[in-house]
This record gives C-alpha cells, sequence and structure tokens, in this order.
C-alpha cells in the first residue's frame, strides 16, 4: 500500500499540523490521529487515494492549505474527497458556530462518496476511542474541554450514523457502530453525573 503519493501525503500532513496537538493530558501531535485513522482504514481499504486523502482531511479545515494547492499537490479525486470532509466554517457570508458546522457537515456526507464515508467513519471512530478513554474517569474534565452540550452531541453523531448507516457498504461501519455506541454511553453517564457538579 506503501507509494510516493502516500509518502507525499505524510510529509504533507505532518509539516501542515506540525505545531497542533490533540486534546487531552498528553501533548500528542495531531500526526498521531491521522496514522490512527490510516491504521484503522488500511483493514478495509488499500485505494490510495481513500489513504491519501485520511491523511489530508483534516487540511482544508484546520491549516492554511488552501483547495487549489490540495489539487496541484494530490489530484482532483483526492481534492474532492477531503473537500466532502470539510466543516465550512461559513454559510451565506454568515460565521456559524459548533452545532452549524455539524450539520452542514452532516449535509455534506449524505452527497458524498464511499471513499468520504469510509474516512470518516474511521475519523469519529478514532475520535470516540479517544474521548472515551481520556475521559471516562473525568466527566467534569470532559465538561470543561468540550462544552456542556450534550445533546446537542447526540443528535450530530447520531444524524451522521444514520447517514453512514444507510449508505456506507464497507464494513468499516460496523467499527464505528461499535465505537459510537460506547461513545453514546459515556455521554449518557456524562448526563448522569453533570447535575453534581
Amino acid at each position: 500500500m506503501y507509494s510516493y503519493k502516500i509518502e507525499q501525503a505524510i510529509r504533507a500532513a505532518s509539516i501542515l499540523h506540525q505545531d497542533q496537538l490533540r486534546m487531552g493530558t498528553l501533548p500528542l501531535p495531531y500526526i498521531s490521529h491521522l496514522m490512527a485513522v490510516v491504521l484503522i482504514l488500511s483493514d478495509y481499504t488499500d485505494d490510495e487515494d481513500t489513504i491519501v486523502a485520511a491523511f489530508l482531511h483534516d487540511t482544508l479545515e484546520d491549516t492554511d492549505y488552501t483547495l487549489e494547492e490540495l489539487r496541484e499537490d494530490f489530484g482532483g479525486p483526492v481534492s474532492e474527497i477531503v473537500l466532502a470532509l470539510t466543516e465550512p466554517k461559513t454559510l451565506n457570508e454568515k460565521k456559524l458556530g459548533w452545532l452549524e458546522r455539524k450539520r452542514e457537515y452532516n449535509k455534506q456526507l449524505k452527497l458524498a462518496s464511499e471513499k468520504a464515508l469510509m474516512i470518516a467513519a474511521a475519523d469519529k471512530s478514532h475520535n470516540f476511542r479517544t474521548v472515551v478513554e481520556e475521559y471516562s474517569e473525568d466527566h467534569k474534565r470532559f465538561l470543561q474541554d468540550f462544552g456542556p452540550q450534550t445533546q446537542d452531541r447526540m443528535e450530530i453523531y447520531q444524524t451522521m450514523a444514520n447517514t453512514l448507516n444507510s449508505r456506507l457498504k464497507s464494513d468499516i461501519v460496523h467499527e464505528f457502530n461499535h465505537t459510537f455506541t460506547e461513545y453514546k454511553n459515556f455521554l449518557i453517564n456524562v448526563e448522569k453525573t453533570t447535575n453534581s457538579f
């Protein structure tokens, strides 16, 4: 599966995200998340463009890298996958808040390709897993880091789960469903303890 194009994607992602860290007690470089997403994906596909797009799926959203640069460096198919996975920051020149961005992202997933949906499933599977591991014993810190909108999170990710389960043909959907169930249970537990804070 390793190729020149994948090597270039690793280098680009490493440089573009070099100053970013994952949220949590350990200051893990952001590239650790991208590597995990690719490792999850590699159990379900060896498609080069999918792997390349997985390394780059947050570049348009979280760095100064432009769609034009992405298209020039990695081609149209990769850029279309990444674009489908990029949360819009504005709509009709209006800046979007967290919930609005997530809702627009969910609308994009309803039209996204199978390759983009696979990356979305792997991305969220890793995020769910790391959140549950990081915060299962510290709900107060979760609320401090992510905010108190547990019902909004449940709504957003349930909508995403509905889309992935109705549209995704790959067996990666089962991994997503497993980690999403753990995450939902975690949110329920957070809600139960919220009143005691």
